[in-house]
């Protein structure tokens, strides 16, 4: 029986990204692969990785993170925001890779039976800093603290007015598919590329940047949801915490930069399932 896997953070347009992207492989043939976002920013980049890994795994289930949703003045696809998200699902769709628009498979190898679930919810900056009561007061400090993602230039959210505008249509739409779709009963692994709880954001060494990393519309979600474990990535800050008793894992490879100077070969694979459930 195979096992489900993750990673994410792959940001292949780094050579030394790149060349560990080209050496991921299963260790069975039945092995899914979870890719919680961050693969690339230009489409064919971001086409290459995904076609190699849909070869090689049995089945694939990819979740945008924000930078595939920049709009890059070299991309020749210069689609943005929900245009470039569609975008993105029809290329996955043709290589037969699941996307949090499509039917949520269940996983039925080691550690199942599983519903997994690719989310895409953006963000709200409602991961503020203490003392600030709303978006502009908390974008005043992070600029003052020189944090300020490039996202605010680098997407744009059309046809919405703003990132948040966006993020309140995706988690409501999501909130009532989840409602309706789950089977009753079965556990779930939630896959996003932002963290669901505030809590991963805590050991950031530049807290402002917390601004661009999830929603707190989504605190309950791995409770209520019967989640297994929350898979996710972004902060570049791999990990394994527990919420509420629940595991959340951050699966991200990171800019070579970070992952250069650790100890453990960079790119591994975590295992999800069977590899997370009963830890503590």
């Amino acid at each position: 029986m195979g096992q489900l896997v993750g990673i994410s953070d792959l940001h292949v347009r780094y050579p030394e990204n790149r060349e560990i992207t080209a050496g991921l492989k299963p260790e069975r043939e039945d092995d899914w692969l979870l890719v919680a976002g961050d693969v690339g920013e230009v489409m064919e980049d971001i086409e290459w990785a995904l076609t190699l890994l849909s070869q090689r795994f049995a089945k694939v289930i990819w979740t945008p993170g924000n930078h595939e949703l920049w709009t890059p003045k070299e991309d020749p696809v210069q689609l943005t925001g929900e245009a470039r998200y569609q975008h993105l699902v029809a290329l996955c769709r043709r290589l037969g890779i699941v996307t949090p628009e499509d039917p949520y498979p269940v996983w039925e190898g080691e550690g199942g039976p599983a519903v997994i679930v690719p989310l895409f919810l953006h963000y709200d900056y409602s991961f503020r800093p203490p003392g600030t009561r709303n978006k502009r007061e908390a974008l005043a400090v992070a600029e003052a603290a020189g944090v300020v993602c490039t996202d605010e230039y680098m997407i744009t959210p059309d046809p919405y007015p703003d990132s948040e505008s966006w993020c309140r249509q995706r988690v409501a739409a999501t909130e009532a598919r989840l409602d309706a779709e789950l089977p009753d009963g079965l556990p779930t692994v939630l896959v996003n590329h932002y963290p669901l709880v505030r809590e991963p954001t805590r050991v950031l060494r530049y807290p402002e940047f917390a601004l661009w990393c999830g929603t707190d519309r989504t605190q309950d979600w791995a409770r209520r949801y019967r989640a297994a474990c929350v898979v996710y990535g972004h902060l570049h800050i791999p990990r394994l915490i527990h919420h509420e008793g629940i595991p959340h894992q951050e699966v991200s490879l990171g800019y070579p930069r970070e992952w250069k100077p650790r100890q453990l070969t960079p790119g591994r694979l975590v295992s999800i399932l069977p590899g997370l459930v009963g830890q503590k």
